[in-house]
């Protein structure tokens, strides 16, 4: 197979196994990408999360993640629900946190899809990324023709929304490049940043430390009182940005199972939150991304969101 013929041969399985969308771009240093992320690092938008401080020379340039690497192949894996959780009488968790854990789910199917490149061709020099090393996944995904970069600074498709997982094959292959677009289509629309309870939007920059996914997740610290008036019964993550953005109106519910929330999660009110013990914690949410915060963490937000309840 040709370049072309072998990436039109890695998009067709990618559907196969059951990405929404699958796209190709050419593994280089992001030097726009770099200079934009330098600058929100040394405003200190991040936070507490000083490990994305390290790695960096890794996380600009893919080459530095694998030897010889000539393309980035980038999927969406769409997590959108059919079955939201009850918010009446409960308190609220962000849609990708509802079922098992994404990591393990996306990167089995990536698992699959270079199976079959290498069935095809043979074994490559390649690995496989899941938001789980210095990988610019956002930057990637639109280098590959898959959306654009959003106010609220997330991955939008114009044909689904942006309630997607985005994983990455980095490999040695030279494959047919899809063409990037680095058009804008959010226009005069601020619905993203109107809507922030805890003003951390700007135009096309979040800061996390005002950010409730990050103060419900990636903080370890106590949740600042200031925002005691602000968390709209999220203990963790938060979906408001996207929830008001329009090109959500595309989404289509998610064909995962592993994506859907047990009947144990779906029933639990706000007295069964605020009386959590470890054991029913371990049982609600093994193997799930609620493990980032850990009971501890899930109890302390329960507590802030339940005391201005």
């Amino acid at each position: 197979m040709n370049t072309s013929q072998l990436s039109e041969f890695i998009k067709s399985n990618a559907k196969k196994i059951g990405f929404f969308d699958c796209g190709i771009s050419k593994a280089q240093r992001l030097e726009e990408d770099e200079a934009r992320m330098e600058a929100w690092l040394k405003k200190g938008m991040h936070g507490t999360m000083s490990y994305l401080e390290k790695n960096k020379s890794k996380r600009y340039d893919p080459v530095k993640l694998v030897e010889g690497a000539k393309s980035v192949i980038t999927v969406l894996y769409n997590y959108f629900p059919d079955q939201k959780l009850p918010e009446k009488d409960s308190y609220r968790i962000s849609k990708y946190a509802c079922g098992k854990d994404y990591h393990f789910v996306v990167k089995k199917k990536l698992a699959l899809l270079l199976s079959a490149i290498e069935d095809e061709i043979g074994e490559r020099e390649a690995r496989l990324f899941v938001d789980s090393a210095p990988v610019l996944d956002r930057a990637w995904a639109r280098e590959s023709g898959l959306g654009f970069i959003g106010k609220n600074t997330m991955l939008i498709n114009r044909k689904g929304g942006s309630f997607f997982f985005i994983g990455h094959i980095i490999c040695d292959l030279e494959l047919a490049y899809d063409e990037t677009n680095y058009k804008n289509y959010c226009g005069t629309c601020t619905k993203c940043i109107d809507a922030c309870p805890t003003q951390a939007i700007e135009a096309f920059r979040v800061d996390a430390r005002k950010c409730i996914s990050y103060l419900t997740i990636e903080n370890r610290d106590e949740i600042p009182e200031k925002y005691q008036d602000n968390f709209n019964n999220w203990i963790f993550g938060c979906d408001i940005c996207q929830d008001v953005c329009p090109w959500n109106k595309f989404a289509k519910p998610h064909h995962e199972p592993l994506f859907n929330p047990s009947d144990n999660l779906i029933n639990m009110e706000k007295n069964n939150w605020e009386q959590l013990e470890k054991p029913v914690f371990n049982s609600l949410f093994r193997h799930s991304a609620v493990q980032r915060t850990g009971f501890k963490g899930l109890k302390r937000n329960i507590k802030f969101v339940s005391e201005k309840s």
